[in-house]
């Protein structure tokens, strides 16, 4: 009896283990809700101090003090961490505000970032500027990009797309509002397609006009046809549709220009120099103009298509210096974007605040994107692997970038969403021109009978 009962806590002691590392190996997020979350606040209460001295994260108590505990006590005076503030737990992780010692910076924090990291057993710990004086320490306790889960409130508005996951658990929010124009690279199978699939799926819901220019023969953006306002499938078209775009730029100028036009005293509200300073009754409709594989836009072969292709990049380059106070926006995506294309790449380029680098086959390719505003994260763009479609290194001109991942949406489904809201695409009469062709709806086939009639006998 005594074996048995032996045997039953060895299988069961055995079984746990098991079953643990199972859970944290195959459901992450439910490994840290019951085992990681309990034993990483026990760690970070039972260590915080000591962690906080070895890290060089504490200072000197001010003089007063030390007096009045050498007073009192008698004890040693120590050296005296962050103020520790409320551990708030999250389904991937902890926040927790401290208030930083007098003569610390967020900077010695971040350094430490790592050691931090391993002292409390959490994947990764993030540092962000709240005030002065005050940091958030985000701690996240597994790999979120591993399987992307997009927070249920991930702050979507107008022209603000909720596009992807960043590595500490936030959303990466695309704003159009805040990032006029965006620069997207990534190599073939990198995940730049399902980048553009989420943005259009996330846009389609809003009031705004969808203009598209795929030069692969539409085979990416037509199945998104139904929601489109316009559509260039080759470089023939695209340089029918851009003179458009600027003349409907041009139009908006001169909108915005009769605004201004008012008479002395009028309110400070009423004056604008972009279209969102416009009455409501009287705002045209934003529009994004998606540009995929815009190299084909740059490769010329003969003397005439040069003349066309400096033509159109000529419109782009107008599109990007001022569309964002007509409301006109650019999304740029190719496999690589270098001086190497021809006259104009890199100025447009410039103009491209957004950058997002997906995997690329060299490291030219992303200096490409990021060299210019973010040296440091051309490693980091170089180093994503292949077996994870959708990594990307997102940055913009400010220097700041991070890990990001889209999450998986299929073509079927974010067709079926376009189909879903084409009613809402505003109407650009300019555009009607370039509306594409939508195929009808296949007709339901009438149920058939479940057995075969049979004539009524009277």
């Amino acid at each position: 009896m005594t074996d048995l009962v032996t045997v039953a806590e060895l299988g069961g002691a055995f079984a746990a283990v098991g079953g643990t590392a199972y859970l944290r190996h195959a459901h992450p997020a439910a490994y840290w809700s019951t085992v990681g979350l309990p034993v990483s606040v026990a760690r970070l209460l039972s260590s915080y101090s000591s962690t906080m001295d070895a890290c060089g994260l504490t200072v000197e108590p001010p003089r007063w003090r030390a007096l009045a505990v050498r007073a009192t006590t008698r004890r040693e005076v120590r050296p005296v961490p962050p103020r520790r503030g409320i551990i708030r737990p999250t389904s991937t992780g902890l926040r927790m505000r401290l208030r930083l010692a007098p003569g610390q910076e967020p900077a010695d924090l971040a350094a430490s970032a790592e050691r931090l990291r391993h002292a409390w057993g959490v994947h990764a710990v993030y540092v962000r500027d709240i005030k002065p004086g005050v940091v958030e320490l985000r701690l996240v306790g597994f790999d979120v990009l591993r399987k992307v889960r997009m927070p249920r409130r991930a702050g979507a508005d107008l022209l603000r797309v909720p596009v992807a996951l960043r590595e500490d658990a936030t959303a990466f929010v695309r704003d159009y509002r805040a990032v006029p124009h965006e620069l997207v690279l990534g190599a073939t199978l990198s995940g730049k397609s399902m980048y553009l699939r989420n943005l259009i799926a996330g846009l389609a819901a809003q009031p705004v006009v969808l203009v598209g220019i795929d030069c692969k023969r539409g085979v990416e953006l037509s199945p998104f046809a139904a929601r489109l306002s316009a559509l260039a499938t080759d470089p023939e078209q695209a340089a029918e549709l851009l003179p458009v775009l600027v003349k409907e730029m041009e139009d908006r100028y001169d909108l915005i220009k009769a605004r201004q036009g008012t008479a002395p005293g009028t309110p400070d509200e009423l004056i604008t120099s972009d279209i969102w300073g416009l009455p409501e009754d009287e705002r045209p409709s934003p529009v994004v103009l998606f540009v995929d594989e815009a190299a084909e836009l740059f490769l010329v072969a003969t003397r005439k298509e040069e003349e066309r292709r400096d033509e159109m990049v000529t419109q782009l380059i107008r599109l990007a210096q001022l569309g964002r106070a007509a409301g006109i926006y650019l999304e740029v995506c190719g496999q690589r974007f270098g001086a190497e294309l021809g006259k104009g790449a890199t100025m447009l380029r410039a103009q491209l605040t957004g950058r997002v680098s997906h995997r690329v086959n060299d490291e030219a390719s992303a200096k490409m994107a990021l060299g210019d505003i973010a040296p440091e994260a051309v490693s980091a763009a170089c180093a994503i692997p292949a077996e994870r479609p959708g990594l990307a290194v997102a940055g913009d001109t400010s220097g700041g970038w991070s890990r990001i991942r889209t999450p998986y949406i299929s073509l079927a489904d974010a067709a079926a969403t376009c189909r879903g809201t084409a009613h809402l695409a505003p109407d650009v009469p300019a555009l009607s021109p370039f509306k594409p062709y939508v195929p009808p709806a296949p007709a339901a086939k009438p149920a058939e009978p479940l057995s075969d009639p049979r004539p009524v006998v009277e």
